[in-house]
């Protein structure tokens, strides 16, 4: 039976390796299409968990994940082996930064080094991890070919970037605009089919790096804009402005603008990243692209901005920084999501934390973080303990905070996401980012 008829017929075995917020709702996506799925990850307590049907990623649903799990269709293993009986293979694994804001690609090399040792004929290989342009062509396909298959023909690969918004209940996997560019003709084909099986629309492209590219100008059209109204914000507090009030006026416009919010700063797995990789990208070709690190300068001077404002704010009260009491609402990236990654809340912690300020937070989704070497288990929200601290400090807006006690018993709140707009009597110890 040939790739092409294993994959409609949906007998096709698929391995995807990485089983991180990418790589296991994928899994169990394809699980339920109705392929058997082997998930490859090296860590032991993620492929123990998944062979046990424990989820541990927000986006996936426990119950499908059991439901495949114990009929068959979906296992976990650490042993790349698992590789050669896989008709198709989805790489799904972290692409970070170095220290000094390069692609850190290591991953990626070393999974296609161990695929190398396993491949067949009749076998697709896509690429899911977001990186530059020509990462697929680039890197994966010398290292493929030294096999001998031939690409397009025996052996097929191409790109197709995750899309994943995490926390997002309207757009999952299956249901948001699939990306797909193959090396060849052929290699476009049968990744396009094989996607076709499980999401509800597919967007070719002419090659893989043009996918490439995409993905990461989708990031750096957010991060760029999120700049914009971050500086935006800086200018509305000197000249005495809402800029939320700013922004929902302009966003009254039909057509032409997109409302983007201010913050302490971007988090999660893509916005703080994947514009480094296409400025890096970019002094290959002797191009300096300004708009992307300028963006980035901004954001990542958000956290700074947050702390000196606080600073004013507690001046004004008789209080300094040096042994305040700050009460932290929120320490992950965005709201209702568990993920703490590249999350500002923790760098404005350590700055506060490099003040001399006791720190204690609230995080209905984190039961403990790490500070600068500094633990901090997360503490209950109540009324008390509110009214003890010399400012509540909300760095992620979740739903589940109390924003009613927190307004009525906080001597200060200094709300960075505008999460206390709903607060029928917000009075004026309230002031906005």
């Amino acid at each position: 039976m040939s790739l092409l008829e294993k994959i409609t017929k949906r007998t096709a075995t698929v391995g995807i390796v990485g089983l991180g917020y990418v790589g296991l709702p994928l899994a169990v996506l394809q699980a339920r299409t109705g392929y058997r799925v082997v998930g490859i990850d090296e860590a032991a307590e993620k492929v123990e968990r998944v062979n046990r049907g424990d989820n541990y990623i927000s986006d996936v649903d426990a119950t499908e994940l059991q439901q495949v799990v114990r009929a068959g269709r979906l296992s976990a293993t650490q042993e790349f082996g698992a590789l050669r009986e896989c008709d198709v293979v989805l790489i799904c694994v972290p692409t970070p930064l170095t220290r000094n804001k390069e692609p850190d690609i290591s991953a990626i090399v070393k999974v296609t080094r161990e695929l190398t040792k396993h491949l067949h004929p009749d076998l697709l290989v896509v690429l899911e991890s977001t990186t530059y342009p020509g990462t697929t062509e680039g890197v994966l396909l010398p290292m493929l070919a030294q096999s001998g298959l031939k690409i397009g023909q025996e052996l097929y690969l191409a790109f197709s970037p995750e899309r994943v918004d995490p926390g997002n209940r309207s757009f999952k996997t299956h249901n948001t605009f699939k990306l797909v560019g193959g090396v060849t003709p052929a290699c476009l084909e049968i990744a396009r089919t094989f996607y076709e099986q499980s999401v509800v629309k597919i967007f070719p492209v002419s090659s893989p790096r043009v996918a490439e590219m995409t993905k990461v100008f989708e990031n750096v059209f957010r991060s760029v804009n999120i700049a914009l109204v971050n500086e935006l914000a800086v200018l509305c507090d000197r000249m005495g402005l809402n800029v939320y009030e700013v922004i929902d006026a302009a966003a009254t416009k039909n057509f032409g603008f997109m409302p983007f919010y201010p913050g302490p700063g971007v988090g999660g797995h893509c916005i703080p990243l994947d514009p480094y990789y296409l400025a890096w990208k970019a002094k290959e070709y002797d191009l300096h692209t300004r708009f992307i690190e300028l963006a980035g300068e901004i954001n990542e001077g958000m956290p700074y901005y947050v702390v000196a404002k606080l600073q004013r704010l507690l001046n004004r009260r008789g209080r300094c920084l040096n042994g305040a009491s700050i009460l932290v609402l929120g320490v992950t990236y965005k709201a209702e999501v568990a993920d703490p990654r590249e999350t500002p809340a923790l760098k404005v912690m350590e700055l506060l934390q490099q003040e001399g300020t006791t720190l204690a937070y609230v995080d209905p989704y984190t039961p403990a973080v790490e500070v600068a070497g500094r633990s901090y288990a997360a503490v209950p929200l109540t009324a008390q303990r509110v009214a003890q601290s010399d400012c509540a400090l909300i760095l992620t807006a979740h739903s589940a905070f109390d924003y009613e006690l927190i307004v009525r018993h906080a001597p200060l709140v200094f709300d960075t996401r505008n999460g206390t707009r709903h607060v029928v009597h917000r009075k004026e110890n309230v002031v906005l980012l």
